[in-house]
């Protein structure tokens, strides 16, 4: 399946692949960091039953950069379905992707469907958004995990060498072969990720880009967006805490999942066809499990009956 390429979409050029079809179509969103080779698990999982579409959000994979901002992402979704003459897309996107879903539902309230894998609020979020933990160890805790992220955003953009761009690379596959990943796929993505330049490569997404997206409200907490989706809504989230997490901070993770709860009684309470559903899956769920994924996303699917003519809107 080779990739198309929309100019003029964002300034510059965002690279999209279409598997192609007459079938119901669903736009899937990657996380943060990632790329549309990320969903590459799930894709073979989904395409006999929907027209799969994956995309290199701005400044990720193979798209231009361009600065982050959520409604310019918005529209740049707007011109991928319109280019591909996409009708009323179901809307699946994981972490990052999943808040992006969630806002676009929120803009468009006829959404036939929409799913979040785990993207609702950063891990390293305010005080208040954290439940059944001590003030003290809060911020303790807190502090060690901003200090974590910190010098894994410093990383993002940065020029490498060519050995150190094969040393990343021999990282990569390391680390999927230890988490039972697909591995050539990491690697693939990975090396998706990374732009030639001068002698070397420069890494994407930039700092600059990272830094926006892990600053703005709507990643920090995007639960106020959720309780504006009036559209049928499914948020996956994940059980586990993520792989290579310090022990010390797994009572800080088990706060952010009760945090979580308590608040997602809101929007589960204003939308009828909001749903919550949390599986015993790491934040790579996508990763980790695609089959479950899959299922999931195709239970939910059916349970609107997208595709019909009237799907069901939970009212």
């Amino acid at each position: 399946m080779s990739d198309a390429v929309l100019d003029k979409v964002i300034g510059g050029s965002l690279v999209v692949r279409d598997h192609g079809g007459a079938r119901p179509p669903i736009l899937l969103l990657h996380g943060l960091g990632g790329n549309l080779l990320t969903w590459e698990p799930i894709v073979g999982l989904l395409a006999d039953r929907y027209r799969v579409v994956t995309v290199d959000l701005r400044g990720h994979g193979a798209s231009d950069d361009a600065a982050w901002d959520w409604d310019a992402v918005l529209d740049d979704l707007e011109a991928v379905i319109g280019a591909l003459g996409l009708h009323r897309p179901a809307v699946v996107g994981h972490s990052l992707g999943g808040m992006v879903a969630a806002c676009w539902a929120r803009r468009h309230p006829d959404c036939p469907a929409a799913i979040s894998l785990d993207g609702h609020r950063s891990a390293a979020t305010d005080p208040e958004h954290y439940a059944d933990i001590e003030p003290a160890e809060l911020t303790e805790a807190l502090a060690e995990l901003n200090a974590i992220f910190d010098a894994q955003f410093a990383g993002m953009g940065r020029q490498l060498t060519a050995a150190q761009a094969d040393e990343l690379v021999r990282a990569q596959r390391a680390a999927a072969e230890a988490m039972g990943w697909p591995v050539q796929m990491v690697v693939d993505s990975h090396l998706r990720s990374l732009r030639a330049q001068d002698d070397g490569f420069v890494s994407k997404p930039s700092a600059e880009l990272a830094g926006t997206v892990r600053r703005s409200p709507e990643f920090r907490d995007a639960l106020p967006v959720l309780r504006a989706v009036r559209s049928p809504f499914l948020l996956v989230l994940a059980g586990r805490n993520m792989p290579g997490l310090p022990a010390n901070l797994a009572r800080l993770a088990d706060a952010h999942r009760s945090g979580l709860r308590r608040d997602l009684a809101l929007p589960s309470a204003e939308n009828p066809a909001f749903r919550v559903l949390e599986i015993d899956a790491g934040h790579g769920m996508v990763l980790e499990n695609p089959v479950l994924v899959a299922d999931l996303v195709v239970d939910f699917l059916t349970e609107q009956r997208f595709g019909d003519r009237t799907p069901n809107t939970g009212r």
